[in-house]
């Protein structure tokens, strides 16, 4: 066993590992193990988190505690191989996500509350290179979603009054990249208010 493999598995038997969150992490390896693309694992990692969610025994207290000053992140899980992370975001209301891409399969799980996501495509066809919004979605507590790069621009948001949590699975090792985020986006918006 190598330090890195003692480490996740001490982190595995640690009081953060609830006997459920054990049970998903399972079910996860499970489906990233038996598909053959990213598509396909992020549709089976979709259908393994989605009966796991909105259980009050799956996520440590600890792990739901939020951050004043933006949403936090507490890492649950890394699979040995690095081959996935599950990770619970914590959101208040009105905190939200740069308008960002990712590098990897990326499947999203609302636990608790809602989150709005709003996607965009870049538009360079006039003068300056654009944002466009293509479609703003609510996902309430048990709804899961999936992206898969590339054409995975999207924005998050906690746009309720109340406290968010999400479980996002990604396919990378967060311990080592920090994130999945490939790049952010700083490009004008381009509203009907606001044309170029």
């Amino acid at each position: 066993m190598t330090i890195r493999q003692i480490a996740l598995t001490a982190l595995e038997q640690s009081p953060l590992m609830t006997e459920l969150l054990s049970e998903l992490v399972a079910a996860i390896r499970a489906g990233v193990r038996a598909a053959p693309t990213a598509e396909e694992r992020a549709r089976r990692v979709a259908d393994a988190l989605a009966p796991f969610l909105c259980r009050t025994d799956l996520v440590p207290p600890a792990q739901l505690e939020p951050d004043p000053a933006g949403y936090r992140q507490h890492v649950l899980h890394v699979e040995a191989d690095g081959s996935f992370s599950v990770v619970a975001l914590v959101w208040l209301p009105g905190q939200r996500t740069s308008i960002h891409d990712h590098t990897a399969w990326c499947v999203v799980g609302t636990h608790l509350g809602a989150e709005e996501e709003t996607s965009y495509r870049l538009d360079a066809g006039g003068e300056r290179t654009v944002l466009l919004p293509v479609a703003t979605t609510v996902h309430p507590a048990g709804a899961v979603t999936w992206v898969t790069p590339p054409g995975d621009i999207h924005r998050v948001r906690n746009a309720t009054t109340a406290t968010a949590v999400s479980l996002h699975v990604y396919g990378v090792d967060v311990r080592q990249r920090g994130t999945s985020i490939r790049r952010t986006y700083d490009q004008p918006v381009l509203t009907a208010a606001a044309p170029v």
